[in-house]
Formats: structure tokens, sequence, C-alpha cells
């Protein structure tokens, strides 16, 4: 499961910079998951349990934002949410190699005191 050691790293990024901004605690914790970044969204908020069961998370909450996939079309100009892996532009059929959001993982926001 690699989503507990990118979680542990996400979390020391998080400590590093609480702590540089003189904070003692970490309450919330706001991540953005793309569809497409190979991150399990489940296995990521098992992994945080993990790691909640330890100090300074023991009573830090997680906010987890899925993005979904939005590719672009070159022929029609237009962005588009793909139906399926191969990512068809719904208007022309063209394949879109181009993907605009969907990838991201993300350290979003904390919350500290």
């Amino acid at each position: 499961m690699h989503e507990l050691a990118l979680l542990q790293e996400l979390c020391a990024l998080a400590t590093a910079a609480a702590t540089e901004q003189g904070a003692k605690r970490i309450h919330r914790i706001e991540l953005r998951v793309g569809e497409l970044g190979g991150v399990d969204p489940d296995a990521l908020r098992q992994a945080f349990a993990v790691v909640a069961a330890t100090a300074p998370w023991q009573e830090t909450e997680l906010q987890l934002e899925v993005v979904p996939t939005r590719c672009f079309c070159p022929h029609c100009e237009q962005a588009f949410s793909p139906l399926d892996v191969i990512h068809a532009c719904p208007t022309c059929g063209s394949i879109s190699r181009q993907v605009l959001e969907g990838r991201e993982l993300e350290l979003v926001a904390l919350e500290v005191s």
C-alpha cells in the first residue's frame, strides 16, 4: 500500500510547515487527489487512520477532495470530462492526450494553532 508512504511524506511536509509557522497542533489537513493520480482515496483514508493513531496527528481531521479528470480536445478546442479511460472527446470522438485536471496529489491547506 504505497498510500501509507505517500501520506507519511505529506504529513512530514505538513509538520515542517506547521513548525515553521510556530504552530503546536495541526487541526486539519486538506489534500487534493486526482482520479488519475494513481492514489486510491479510500486507501489514503485508511493510511491516515494509521498515522492519526500517533502524535501529533491524534486529533487531526483529514479533508480529501477527489479531482475529476478533465481533458482538452484540440479539434473542438473544448474541455471535457472523459466517459472512460480512452479519453475520447464526446463531441467529435478524437482521442485527447492533454489532461487538464485529475493527476493532482496536493497538500492544499493546514489548519493549525
